[in-house]
């Protein structure tokens, strides 16, 4: 499993994050998460006052910034030019204006950069929204994890609200729809999933489930490729 990589893709909200974490664990692999560096470019734009459709100044911030991750027992924590940023990126105006970010070519060409860099050197699960189609397309293993707009709205709300957050519902769903617009409309590198990719719907399943479908997923990959 050392060398397996794994690209699961699909829309916000769908889990991604939480079961890949989840299955890097349990295949002894290392876990990217792709949308936090878009989110740390996102938060560090939003800092410096940079208009998310100004395309040259985002690009220059892509290319100047360090992103590091450092695995806890909870997770994995986000730094940017070492600061610890994990809280802040999830912040609402990050949300709102990530996916405008991350429609800019010059700043995908720098973290997809990065992101393969990383999976050339050892075995990963990246998660994200076009990893099996554009960063990893000879993934060993293909995920398309996604759920239906409703339970990924209560699930983003449940886990904000558990945090002290205070959100809209019907507003948390509009803003789950509309990203899924931006994110598979853009013109570079959009939101789709790759044609040998396998659908988990996790609408009405546990965490615990769908980590099993994927592990089993990659168990049967790793039985007829290694």
């Amino acid at each position: 499993m050392k060398t397996l990589r794994v690209a699961l893709d699909g829309p916000a909200g769908a889990g991604k994050s939480t079961v890949a974490k989840l299955v890097a664990k349990s295949l002894g692999l290392t876990y990217v998460d792709t949308g936090a560096m878009y989110r740390a470019i996102t938060w560090k734009a939003l800092q410096e006052q940079i208009n998310p459709a100004d395309e040259a100044a985002l690009t220059a911030i892509s290319s100047r910034v360090q992103i590091d991750f450092k695995l806890t027992s909870e997770g994995q924590d986000v730094f940017l030019d070492g600061v610890d940023i994990t809280e802040e990126i999830r912040a609402r105006d990050v949300t709102a204006n990530v996916s405008a970010v991350s429609a800019v070519p010059g700043v995908r060409a720098s973290l997809v950069k990065l992101q393969q860099e990383i999976a050339n050197k050892m075995g990963v699960v990246m998660d994200g929204r076009d990893i099996g189609t554009v960063v990893l397309p000879d993934a060993d293993v293909k995920i398309w994890l996604t759920a239906s707009v409703e339970e990924r709205a209560r699930r983003r709300y449940e886990e904000m609200t558990a945090k002290g957050h205070q959100l809209d519902f019907e507003q948390l769903k509009r803003d789950i729809e509309r990203r899924d617009e931006l994110d598979s409309g853009r013109e570079h590198s959009p939101m789709k999933r790759a044609d040998d990719a396998v659908i988990v719907d996790t609408s009405g399943l546990g965490i615990e489930a769908v980590v099993e479908k994927i592990l089993h997923i990659c168990r049967s990959a790793e039985a007829q490729n290694f």
